[in-house]
């Protein structure tokens, strides 16, 4: 059932408080390569990092701006904001300069925590906006170097003691940014209630986090999905997550799940294509896995069948968006359909619509309507896309599915993703699976590209196990010979790499764009 909390009610003693307090305080909550950190270990650090905060002079409402690599500091940094009821806003500490002044501009972040590697880039584009704006710029007003001398020394002097502003359930707590794949990422705000909402529903509910697992996770903490599966989820029921700050390659992982033991893995697509390709996987002790999820982008049945074989994990797809929280539609343990993203999650309510917002018949594609406890409030400065995608108790996710008579959800894409070929509905999901099922592909997407006649083709491009430059005729054969005629491919580009989102998605408006200019395709 949802949960309902108590008006007050702050996330910070939801997650973290309320461990203390039932006197678990020296139960293991973070693993680093370095050293273990307990649950008393991170309530001390946030609280002097919320005390440092309040010196600082942030405000209850006001954003802090996180971007800092996975580790102990964001951890204590998202606590800390939230405990002082400020509003964590959440970057990627390697977004390009470029991208930097508009996330001051929009998010109006007062204070900014960022390591040493980093800070020369945040610092930079601080001094050239004030160069240029003048001292109304929009810009920081403090950036605090968390690994710095001065950073360190004012840390150890901070009291250990700090209360916990009393939130109201329906307060920001958090703004995550939508992964879209044009323009300037909006922020969905979220409320404290959002995130307990999902933790019970999801976390608790579905996948059943125990106090004895450990997570680990190839999305880092900036990205709501890590931020759940490898930190509050974790955190809700005593359990442990472990934490690297390095970037997620497929040697990294492995290394690290055989240093720390995970019992829970937290992927994505885009990692299980690239560690299934290493082909050496036996030689690697999984052994402490008793599950994997995948969320983020669609999981292709082919790539699914490939894990299993290799891996022997049940492997646990979904579907989630900022504006719900997390994941609302699941596979789940003993229950898994490949290809599929599973059953609603109790305590939400999906639906498959038309374009009048009536429910369609099992087998139909259509619109996905969601409602439930952890709907966000809105877009931020965004009010017609706010209307647009809000509606009542109900958010309109831009995304089509189908149902079938068992109550299993299969993805078919986003709906300006969806192609009209020769007057009939496409998924680039089918097509890109097919693709997959070729022994010479390791990783595909596919976008509509309209030809000179203004008529929608579908276009492919794929990165091939090994490199090859004759595959292109051969895999739109491959594609013809298994599906309808017009779901194959006008053109195959064969690529060493896929352009992605802020986020790590495939940007498929990038793809699009390079495939109606051929000149600038490979």
């Amino acid at each position: 059932m949802p949960f309902q909390p108590p008006e007050t009610f702050n996330i910070a003693d939801y997650f973290l408080g309320d461990r203390i307090a039932e006197g678990v305080g020296d139960r293991r909550a973070v693993l680093t390569r370095d050293r273990e950190f307990t649950y008393s270990d991170v309530e001390e650090l946030s609280n002097r990092v919320g005390n440092l905060l309040l010196k600082s002079g942030v405000r209850p409402e006001e954003r802090v701006l996180i971007a800092l690599p996975d580790g102990p500091e964001f951890v204590a940094a998202i606590f800390a904001t939230l405990k002082i009821g400020a509003v964590v806003v959440m970057l990627n500490p390697h977004i390009k300069p470029d991208e930097i002044g508009y996330f001051f501009a929009y998010t109006r972040g007062v204070v900014l925590l960022v390591d040493s590697d980093r800070a020369p880039f945040f610092r930079k584009v601080v001094a050239d906006t004030r160069e240029e704006s003048g001292s109304a710029a929009v810009v920081p007003r403090d950036i605090h170097i968390v690994d710095g001398e001065a950073w360190l020394e004012r840390l150890a002097a901070a009291s250990t003691e700090l209360s916990t502003f009393p939130s109201h359930r329906d307060d920001a707590a958090i703004w995550l940014f939508s992964g879209g794949t044009t323009g300037h990422p909006k922020a969905v705000v979220q409320t404290h209630a959002s995130f307990a909402n999902t933790t019970e529903c999801y976390a608790k509910g579905v996948i059943g986090y125990r106090e004895d697992d450990v997570t680990l996770s190839v999305p880092k903490l900036f990205f709501g999905y890590a931020t759940g599966s490898n930190l509050f989820f974790p955190f809700a029921v005593g359990a442990t997550a472990a934490l690297f700050g390095e970037r997620c390659t497929p040697v990294e992982l492995l290394d690290a799940i055989e240093r720390f033991r995970p019992t829970i893995l937290i992927n994505v697509p885009t990692m299980i294509n690239q560690m299934l390709a290493m082909g050496d996987l036996g030689d690697r002790d999984l052994s402490s896995l008793r599950l994997a999820t995948s969320a983020g982008e669609a999981l292709p049945a082919e790539l699914h069948r490939r894990w299993d074989e290799a891996v022997g994990v049940e492997l646990l797809d979904g579907l989630g968006t900022a504006e719900m929280w997390h994941v609302f539609v699941s596979n789940r343990p003993g229950d898994v359909h490949p290809g599929t993203l599973g059953k609603v999650v109790p305590g939400f309510d999906v639906r498959v619509r038309d374009d009048d917002g009536t429910d369609l018949a099992d087998g139909e594609v259509g619109w996905l309507w969601v409602r439930g406890n952890s709907l966000a409030l809105g877009y931020w400065q965004q009010a017609a896309k706010t209307r647009e995608a809000f509606r009542g108790e109900w958010y309109v996710s831009g995304d089509m599915i189908v149902k079938d008579p068992e109550g299993v959800f299969r993805y078919c894409g986003r709906g300006d993703d969806m192609l009209k070929v020769k007057g009939k509905w496409l998924s680039p999901k089918e097509v890109e699976n097919c693709l997959l099922e070729h022994e010479a592909v390791g990783e595909a997407a596919v976008v509509g590209v309209r030809n000179p006649e203004g008529l929608v083709r579908p276009v492919a491009w794929v990165i091939p196990k090994q490199p090859s430059a004759d595959l292109s005729d051969t895999l739109r054969e491959h594609v013809a010979s298994r599906l309808a005629s017009y779901k194959a491919p006008a053109i195959v580009y064969v690529v060493d790499e896929l352009p992605r989102t802020h986020l790590g998605k495939v940007d498929r408006g990038e793809l699009r764009a390079r495939a109606e200019n051929p000149t600038g395709a490979p």
